[in-house]
Protein backbone atom coordinates (compact mmCIF):
# COMPACT_ATOMS: atom_id res chain seq x y z
CA UNK A 1 0.00 0.00 0.00
CA UNK A 2 1.42 3.86 -0.73
CA UNK A 3 2.00 5.80 1.72
CA UNK A 4 -0.50 9.04 1.29
CA UNK A 5 1.71 12.17 0.18
CA UNK A 6 2.67 14.80 2.78
CA UNK A 7 -0.24 17.22 3.35
CA UNK A 8 2.50 19.83 2.50
CA UNK A 9 3.64 18.81 -1.09
CA UNK A 10 -0.29 18.99 -2.05
CA UNK A 11 -0.52 22.55 -0.09
CA UNK A 12 2.55 24.06 -2.20
CA UNK A 13 0.59 22.77 -5.39
CA UNK A 14 -2.64 24.08 -4.89
CA UNK A 15 -1.01 27.42 -3.62
CA UNK A 16 0.81 27.67 -7.35
CA UNK A 17 -2.52 27.30 -8.96
CA UNK A 18 -2.75 23.50 -9.29
CA UNK A 19 -5.10 20.45 -8.48
CA UNK A 20 -2.92 17.51 -7.38
CA UNK A 21 -3.81 15.00 -10.68
CA UNK A 22 -0.71 12.80 -10.88
CA UNK A 23 0.16 10.00 -8.77
CA UNK A 24 3.12 10.89 -5.86
CA UNK A 25 4.42 7.79 -6.11
CA UNK A 26 8.07 9.08 -5.93
CA UNK A 27 10.66 8.68 -3.56
CA UNK A 28 14.09 11.03 -3.05
CA UNK A 29 16.24 8.17 -4.26
CA UNK A 30 14.16 7.81 -7.27
CA UNK A 31 14.26 11.45 -7.79
CA UNK A 32 17.75 11.41 -8.53
CA UNK A 33 18.08 8.57 -10.19
CA UNK A 34 15.91 9.67 -12.37
CA UNK A 35 18.04 12.83 -13.59
CA UNK A 36 21.20 10.22 -12.99
CA UNK A 37 19.69 8.36 -15.26
CA UNK A 38 18.76 10.80 -18.34
CA UNK A 39 22.51 12.11 -17.97
CA UNK A 40 24.00 9.06 -18.31
CA UNK A 41 27.65 9.08 -18.75
CA UNK A 42 27.56 5.59 -20.59
CA UNK A 43 24.74 7.07 -23.19
CA UNK A 44 26.78 10.67 -23.69
CA UNK A 45 29.93 10.28 -23.14
CA UNK A 46 29.84 7.02 -25.75
CA UNK A 47 27.45 8.10 -27.80
CA UNK A 48 29.88 11.34 -28.64
CA UNK A 49 33.19 10.02 -28.19
CA UNK A 50 33.82 9.82 -32.12
CA UNK A 51 32.86 13.95 -31.72
CA UNK A 52 35.41 13.67 -29.03
CA UNK A 53 38.56 12.11 -30.60
CA UNK A 54 37.72 13.88 -33.91
CA UNK A 55 37.46 17.40 -32.05
CA UNK A 56 40.33 18.45 -29.84
CA UNK A 57 40.93 14.75 -28.80
CA UNK A 58 41.91 13.49 -25.22
CA UNK A 59 42.88 17.03 -23.68
CA UNK A 60 39.58 18.38 -24.54
CA UNK A 61 37.94 15.43 -23.69
CA UNK A 62 39.17 15.32 -20.03
CA UNK A 63 39.74 18.99 -19.50
CA UNK A 64 36.73 19.55 -20.88
CA UNK A 65 34.65 17.87 -18.71
CA UNK A 66 36.00 18.69 -15.58
CA UNK A 67 35.14 22.48 -16.39
CA UNK A 68 32.07 21.73 -17.75
CA UNK A 69 30.99 19.34 -14.61
CA UNK A 70 31.83 22.24 -12.81
CA UNK A 71 29.76 24.97 -14.51
CA UNK A 72 27.06 22.92 -14.66
CA UNK A 73 26.90 22.27 -10.85
CA UNK A 74 26.73 25.47 -10.67
CA UNK A 75 23.58 25.94 -12.95
CA UNK A 76 22.27 23.14 -11.21
CA UNK A 77 22.72 24.34 -7.55
CA UNK A 78 20.87 27.85 -9.03
CA UNK A 79 17.96 26.08 -10.46
CA UNK A 80 17.95 23.79 -7.53
CA UNK A 81 16.78 26.69 -5.49
CA UNK A 82 14.44 27.75 -7.67
CA UNK A 83 13.13 24.15 -8.17
CA UNK A 84 12.58 24.32 -4.16
CA UNK A 85 10.44 27.36 -4.58
CA UNK A 86 8.19 25.84 -7.52
CA UNK A 87 8.08 22.12 -7.73
CA UNK A 88 5.56 21.58 -10.26
CA UNK A 89 6.12 19.58 -13.23
CA UNK A 90 5.94 22.44 -15.69
CA UNK A 91 9.45 23.42 -13.79
CA UNK A 92 11.33 25.26 -15.81
CA UNK A 93 8.57 27.44 -17.89
CA UNK A 94 6.48 27.71 -15.30
CA UNK A 95 9.39 29.03 -12.90
CA UNK A 96 9.91 31.54 -15.93
CA UNK A 97 6.22 32.68 -15.62
CA UNK A 98 6.07 32.97 -11.94
CA UNK A 99 9.52 35.06 -11.77
CA UNK A 100 8.95 37.17 -15.73
CA UNK A 101 5.69 36.77 -16.71
CA UNK A 102 3.93 34.89 -19.18
CA UNK A 103 6.25 35.89 -22.07
CA UNK A 104 9.20 34.68 -20.74
CA UNK A 105 7.29 31.70 -19.71
CA UNK A 106 6.04 30.82 -23.01
CA UNK A 107 9.71 31.12 -24.62
CA UNK A 108 10.93 28.85 -21.96
CA UNK A 109 8.67 26.56 -22.32
CA UNK A 110 9.31 26.12 -26.16
CA UNK A 111 12.75 26.06 -25.90
CA UNK A 112 12.52 23.66 -22.85
CA UNK A 113 10.27 21.19 -25.17
CA UNK A 114 12.81 21.61 -28.00
CA UNK A 115 15.71 20.46 -25.92
CA UNK A 116 13.83 17.45 -24.30
CA UNK A 117 12.64 16.42 -27.85
CA UNK A 118 15.91 16.82 -29.36
CA UNK A 119 17.68 14.60 -26.19
CA UNK A 120 14.80 11.83 -26.70
CA UNK A 121 16.28 11.61 -30.28
CA UNK A 122 19.50 12.14 -30.18
CA UNK A 123 19.55 9.42 -27.00
CA UNK A 124 17.47 6.49 -28.44
CA UNK A 125 19.37 7.06 -31.71
CA UNK A 126 23.13 6.97 -30.33
CA UNK A 127 21.84 3.73 -28.41
CA UNK A 128 20.56 2.24 -32.08
CA UNK A 129 24.46 2.77 -33.12
CA UNK A 130 25.60 0.61 -30.22
CA UNK A 131 23.15 -1.58 -30.70
CA UNK A 132 24.15 -2.24 -34.42
CA UNK A 133 27.63 -2.27 -33.34
CA UNK A 134 27.17 -4.99 -30.88
CA UNK A 135 24.82 -7.00 -34.01
CA UNK A 136 27.97 -6.61 -35.63
CA UNK A 137 30.60 -8.08 -32.85
CA UNK A 138 28.02 -10.98 -31.71
CA UNK A 139 26.35 -11.94 -35.23
CA UNK A 140 27.68 -10.15 -38.65
CA UNK A 141 25.40 -7.87 -38.94
CA UNK A 142 25.76 -5.33 -40.94
CA UNK A 143 24.85 -1.91 -40.15
CA UNK A 144 22.85 0.57 -42.98
CA UNK A 145 21.38 3.74 -41.95
CA UNK A 146 17.95 1.84 -42.64
CA UNK A 147 18.56 -0.90 -40.03
CA UNK A 148 19.74 1.69 -37.81
CA UNK A 149 16.67 3.36 -37.83
CA UNK A 150 14.46 0.72 -37.78
CA UNK A 151 16.29 -0.22 -34.21
CA UNK A 152 15.63 3.32 -33.61
CA UNK A 153 11.99 3.46 -33.82
CA UNK A 154 11.24 0.17 -32.03
CA UNK A 155 13.36 1.03 -29.11
CA UNK A 156 11.12 4.47 -28.99
CA UNK A 157 7.89 1.90 -29.45
CA UNK A 158 9.88 -0.14 -25.99
CA UNK A 159 10.35 2.80 -24.25
CA UNK A 160 6.73 4.16 -24.77
CA UNK A 161 5.32 0.62 -23.42
CA UNK A 162 7.26 1.07 -20.67
CA UNK A 163 6.30 4.10 -19.39
CA UNK A 164 2.54 3.59 -19.83
CA UNK A 165 2.72 1.58 -16.46
CA UNK A 166 2.89 4.54 -14.35
CA UNK A 167 5.23 6.39 -12.40
CA UNK A 168 6.24 3.47 -9.98
CA UNK A 169 7.74 1.31 -12.51
CA UNK A 170 9.95 4.10 -13.72
CA UNK A 171 10.87 4.94 -10.56
CA UNK A 172 11.69 1.61 -9.62
CA UNK A 173 13.97 1.24 -13.68
CA UNK A 174 15.31 4.66 -12.57
CA UNK A 175 16.48 3.52 -9.35
CA UNK A 176 18.23 0.19 -10.98
CA UNK A 177 19.59 2.29 -13.44
CA UNK A 178 21.85 4.45 -10.77
CA UNK A 179 23.33 0.96 -9.85
CA UNK A 180 23.48 -0.80 -13.09
CA UNK A 181 25.82 2.37 -14.12
CA UNK A 182 27.79 2.71 -10.91
CA UNK A 183 28.75 -1.32 -11.82
CA UNK A 184 29.06 -0.74 -15.09
CA UNK A 185 31.46 1.90 -15.18
CA UNK A 186 33.52 0.12 -12.54
CA UNK A 187 33.37 -3.32 -14.81
CA UNK A 188 34.47 -0.81 -17.81
CA UNK A 189 37.45 0.81 -15.91
CA UNK A 190 38.65 -2.18 -13.88
CA UNK A 191 38.58 -4.23 -17.33
CA UNK A 192 40.63 -1.58 -19.42
CA UNK A 193 43.25 -1.11 -16.46
CA UNK A 194 44.13 -4.54 -15.62
CA UNK A 195 43.71 -6.80 -18.74
CA UNK A 196 45.54 -4.86 -21.67
CA UNK A 197 49.09 -5.41 -22.02
CA UNK A 198 49.65 -1.80 -23.61
CA UNK A 199 48.20 1.21 -22.22
CA UNK A 200 48.51 5.37 -23.49
CA UNK A 201 50.40 7.37 -21.25
CA UNK A 202 49.35 10.00 -18.78
CA UNK A 203 50.78 12.90 -21.64
CA UNK A 204 48.45 11.04 -24.03
CA UNK A 205 45.76 11.31 -22.09
CA UNK A 206 45.87 14.19 -20.45
CA UNK A 207 48.13 16.42 -23.53
CA UNK A 208 47.12 14.91 -26.57
CA UNK A 209 45.18 17.33 -28.65
CA UNK A 210 43.80 16.17 -32.16
CA UNK A 211 42.09 17.35 -35.28
CA UNK A 212 40.35 16.18 -38.02
CA UNK A 213 37.73 19.15 -38.12
CA UNK A 214 39.50 20.66 -41.14
CA UNK A 215 39.07 23.96 -38.93
CA UNK A 216 42.82 25.57 -38.33
CA UNK A 217 42.06 27.31 -35.23
CA UNK A 218 42.93 25.09 -32.17
CA UNK A 219 40.53 27.14 -30.17
CA UNK A 220 37.49 27.00 -31.75
CA UNK A 221 38.10 23.21 -32.13
CA UNK A 222 38.52 23.04 -28.30
CA UNK A 223 35.48 24.64 -28.04
CA UNK A 224 33.94 22.62 -30.22
CA UNK A 225 35.14 19.77 -28.23
CA UNK A 226 33.08 20.60 -25.16
CA UNK A 227 30.18 19.57 -26.85
CA UNK A 228 30.59 15.97 -25.99
CA UNK A 229 30.46 17.23 -21.63
CA UNK A 230 27.45 19.79 -22.62
CA UNK A 231 25.35 17.09 -24.32
CA UNK A 232 26.07 15.05 -21.81
CA UNK A 233 25.51 17.27 -19.04
CA UNK A 234 21.74 17.94 -19.85
CA UNK A 235 18.26 16.50 -19.03
CA UNK A 236 18.93 16.65 -14.94
CA UNK A 237 15.74 19.36 -14.90
CA UNK A 238 14.20 15.96 -15.10
CA UNK A 239 14.21 15.85 -10.96
CA UNK A 240 11.62 19.19 -11.11
CA UNK A 241 9.35 18.00 -14.07
CA UNK A 242 8.51 14.93 -11.86
CA UNK A 243 8.00 16.83 -8.89
CA UNK A 244 4.43 16.84 -8.75
CA UNK A 245 5.19 12.91 -8.62
CA UNK A 246 7.81 13.12 -5.55
CA UNK A 247 7.73 12.94 -2.17
CA UNK A 248 8.24 15.97 -0.27
CA UNK A 249 9.37 17.18 -3.63
CA UNK A 250 10.71 20.72 -2.51
CA UNK A 251 13.67 19.06 -1.14
CA UNK A 252 13.95 15.93 -3.11
CA UNK A 253 13.75 17.70 -6.20
CA UNK A 254 16.24 20.37 -5.48
CA UNK A 255 18.71 17.38 -3.85
CA UNK A 256 17.84 15.18 -7.41
CA UNK A 257 19.31 17.63 -9.55
CA UNK A 258 22.62 18.79 -7.27
CA UNK A 259 23.36 15.10 -6.69
CA UNK A 260 22.73 13.87 -10.31
CA UNK A 261 25.02 16.34 -11.12
CA UNK A 262 27.56 15.68 -8.91
CA UNK A 263 28.07 12.03 -9.11
CA UNK A 264 28.07 11.90 -12.97
CA UNK A 265 30.96 14.22 -13.08
CA UNK A 266 32.73 12.42 -10.54
CA UNK A 267 32.04 9.00 -12.15
CA UNK A 268 32.37 10.13 -16.13
CA UNK A 269 35.53 11.58 -14.95
CA UNK A 270 36.91 7.91 -13.99
CA UNK A 271 34.94 6.60 -17.06
CA UNK A 272 36.93 8.70 -19.89
CA UNK A 273 40.21 8.77 -18.48
CA UNK A 274 39.75 4.70 -18.78
CA UNK A 275 38.90 4.82 -22.14
CA UNK A 276 41.03 7.02 -23.47
CA UNK A 277 44.27 5.29 -20.98
CA UNK A 278 43.17 1.83 -22.74
CA UNK A 279 43.59 2.83 -26.74
CA UNK A 280 45.62 0.78 -28.40
CA UNK A 281 45.69 2.44 -32.01
CA UNK A 282 44.24 6.15 -32.00
CA UNK A 283 43.68 6.22 -36.15
CA UNK A 284 41.76 2.80 -35.79
CA UNK A 285 39.45 3.30 -33.27
CA UNK A 286 37.98 6.50 -35.72
CA UNK A 287 37.90 4.74 -38.20
CA UNK A 288 36.34 1.60 -36.32
CA UNK A 289 34.27 -0.52 -38.68
CA UNK A 290 31.59 -1.36 -36.29
CA UNK A 291 30.72 2.84 -36.29
CA UNK A 292 31.64 2.67 -32.55
CA UNK A 293 34.77 3.62 -31.32
CA UNK A 294 34.50 2.81 -27.95
CA UNK A 295 33.24 -0.71 -28.95
CA UNK A 296 36.88 -0.97 -31.21
CA UNK A 297 38.60 0.08 -27.44
CA UNK A 298 37.02 -3.23 -25.78
CA UNK A 299 37.70 -5.11 -29.11
CA UNK A 300 41.21 -4.03 -29.48
CA UNK A 301 42.27 -3.60 -25.44
CA UNK A 302 40.02 -7.07 -23.84
CA UNK A 303 38.78 -9.54 -26.88
CA UNK A 304 35.51 -10.14 -28.77
CA UNK A 305 33.83 -11.77 -25.83
CA UNK A 306 34.66 -9.33 -23.21
CA UNK A 307 34.08 -6.52 -25.76
CA UNK A 308 30.04 -8.24 -26.56
CA UNK A 309 29.04 -8.40 -23.06
CA UNK A 310 30.60 -4.77 -21.81
CA UNK A 311 28.88 -3.10 -24.82
CA UNK A 312 25.58 -4.88 -24.02
CA UNK A 313 26.14 -3.36 -20.37
CA UNK A 314 26.20 -0.17 -22.29
CA UNK A 315 23.42 -0.42 -24.32
CA UNK A 316 21.33 -1.37 -21.50
CA UNK A 317 22.50 1.96 -19.28
CA UNK A 318 21.52 3.54 -22.44
CA UNK A 319 18.08 2.07 -22.57
CA UNK A 320 17.80 2.98 -18.97
CA UNK A 321 18.47 6.49 -20.24
CA UNK A 322 16.10 7.14 -23.09
CA UNK A 323 13.45 5.57 -20.45
CA UNK A 324 13.76 8.35 -17.67
CA UNK A 325 14.44 11.26 -20.58
CA UNK A 326 10.68 9.98 -22.07
CA UNK A 327 9.25 10.30 -18.54
CA UNK A 328 10.59 13.69 -18.25
CA UNK A 329 9.70 15.17 -21.64
CA UNK A 330 6.26 13.41 -21.65
CA UNK A 331 5.46 15.57 -17.86
CA UNK A 332 6.51 18.48 -19.88
CA UNK A 333 4.46 18.11 -22.53
CA UNK A 334 1.68 17.33 -20.10
CA UNK A 335 2.38 20.62 -18.32
CA UNK A 336 2.43 22.79 -21.28
CA UNK A 337 -0.67 21.66 -22.12
CA UNK A 338 -2.57 21.52 -18.95
CA UNK A 339 -1.86 25.73 -19.25
CA UNK A 340 -3.16 25.64 -22.95
CA UNK A 341 0.13 26.25 -24.50
CA UNK A 342 -0.24 23.68 -26.67
CA UNK A 343 -1.57 22.73 -30.05
CA UNK A 344 -4.59 20.13 -29.47
CA UNK A 345 -3.74 20.62 -25.16
CA UNK A 346 -6.66 18.77 -24.72
CA UNK A 347 -5.71 15.76 -26.13
CA UNK A 348 -1.95 15.64 -25.05
CA UNK A 349 -3.23 16.37 -21.03
CA UNK A 350 -5.14 13.41 -20.46
CA UNK A 351 -4.44 10.75 -17.96
CA UNK A 352 -4.47 7.24 -17.58
CA UNK A 353 -7.55 7.44 -14.64
CA UNK A 354 -5.64 4.12 -13.33
CA UNK A 355 -1.80 4.96 -13.48
CA UNK A 356 -2.54 8.79 -13.78
CA UNK A 357 0.19 8.51 -17.01
CA UNK A 358 -0.44 11.48 -19.53
CA UNK A 359 -0.97 8.58 -22.15
CA UNK A 360 -0.76 10.67 -25.28
CA UNK A 361 1.90 12.96 -23.69
CA UNK A 362 4.12 9.39 -23.77
CA UNK A 363 3.08 9.20 -27.17
CA UNK A 364 3.97 12.27 -28.48
CA UNK A 365 6.94 12.85 -26.86
CA UNK A 366 8.50 9.61 -29.37
CA UNK A 367 6.76 10.29 -32.24
CA UNK A 368 8.53 13.90 -33.03
CA UNK A 369 11.71 12.86 -31.93
CA UNK A 370 11.13 9.75 -35.12
CA UNK A 371 10.34 12.56 -37.23
CA UNK A 372 13.51 14.62 -36.08
CA UNK A 373 15.72 11.45 -36.52
CA UNK A 374 14.38 10.69 -40.58
CA UNK A 375 17.56 12.31 -41.79
CA UNK A 376 19.84 10.14 -40.73
CA UNK A 377 18.19 7.75 -43.44
CA UNK A 378 20.26 10.09 -46.13
CA UNK A 379 22.98 12.04 -44.19
CA UNK A 380 25.77 10.58 -41.71
CA UNK A 381 26.45 13.95 -40.41
CA UNK A 382 22.72 14.10 -39.05
CA UNK A 383 22.98 12.68 -35.48
CA UNK A 384 25.58 15.70 -34.48
CA UNK A 385 22.44 18.26 -35.82
CA UNK A 386 20.11 16.27 -33.66
CA UNK A 387 22.49 16.42 -30.56
CA UNK A 388 22.79 20.51 -31.57
CA UNK A 389 19.03 20.58 -31.17
CA UNK A 390 19.23 19.37 -27.69
CA UNK A 391 21.76 21.69 -26.55
CA UNK A 392 20.49 24.83 -27.93
CA UNK A 393 17.04 24.18 -26.66
CA UNK A 394 18.24 23.01 -23.32
CA UNK A 395 20.54 26.28 -22.82
CA UNK A 396 18.33 29.33 -22.80
CA UNK A 397 15.65 27.01 -21.10
CA UNK A 398 18.14 26.67 -18.01
CA UNK A 399 19.19 30.11 -17.99
CA UNK A 400 16.32 31.99 -17.97
CA UNK A 401 15.00 31.14 -14.89
CA UNK A 402 18.14 31.43 -13.10
CA UNK A 403 18.50 34.81 -14.67
CA UNK A 404 15.00 36.25 -13.41
CA UNK A 405 15.52 34.52 -9.82
CA UNK A 406 18.37 37.01 -9.66
CA UNK A 407 16.57 39.81 -11.12
CA UNK A 408 13.59 39.41 -8.54
CA UNK A 409 16.23 39.99 -5.52
CA UNK A 410 14.17 39.95 -2.32
CA UNK A 411 11.06 39.72 -4.07
CA UNK A 412 12.22 35.51 -4.51
CA UNK A 413 10.58 33.60 -1.83
CA UNK A 414 12.92 30.94 -1.73
CA UNK A 415 11.80 27.35 -0.76
CA UNK A 416 13.00 24.79 2.44
CA UNK A 417 16.34 24.08 -0.02
CA UNK A 418 18.62 27.73 -0.71
CA UNK A 419 21.81 28.41 -1.17
CA UNK A 420 21.82 31.40 1.39
CA UNK A 421 24.81 33.84 0.80
CA UNK A 422 25.83 31.55 -2.55
CA UNK A 423 23.11 32.04 -3.95
CA UNK A 424 24.16 35.44 -5.60
CA UNK A 425 27.61 34.27 -6.94
CA UNK A 426 26.54 30.86 -7.96
CA UNK A 427 23.76 32.41 -10.30
CA UNK A 428 25.62 34.95 -11.79
CA UNK A 429 28.22 32.36 -12.90
CA UNK A 430 25.28 30.15 -13.96
CA UNK A 431 23.86 33.18 -16.12
CA UNK A 432 27.74 33.98 -17.46
CA UNK A 433 28.41 30.15 -18.28
CA UNK A 434 24.88 29.82 -20.17
CA UNK A 435 25.36 33.13 -22.24
CA UNK A 436 28.38 32.16 -23.32
CA UNK A 437 28.23 28.51 -24.32
CA UNK A 438 25.48 30.45 -26.12
CA UNK A 439 27.35 32.35 -28.11
CA UNK A 440 30.18 29.53 -28.85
Amino acid sequence: MTAAPPPADEQVLTQLGYAPELARRMGGFGNFALSFSVISILSGCMTLFLFGLNTGGPAVMVWGWAFVGLMVLCVGLALAEVTSAYPVSGALYFMASRLGGPRWGHYTGWFNLLGLLGGMAAGPYGSALFISAWLNLSFGFTPTPTKTFAIFAGLLLLLAVMNLFGVRLVSLLNSISVWWHLAGVAAIVIALVFIPDHHQSAGFVFGEFANNTGWSNPWYVGLLGLLLAQYTFSGYDASAHLSEETLRAQTAAARGIVHSILWSWIVGFVLLAGLLYAIQDYNGTINSPTGVPPAQIFLDALGRTAAEVLLLVVIIAQVFCANAGLASASRMIFAFSRDGALPFAHTWKRLNPRTKTPVNAVWLAVAVPLVLAAPSLYSATAYTAIVTINVIGITPAYVIPIYLRRRAGRHFRPGPWQLGRWSKPIGLIAVIWEIGRAHV
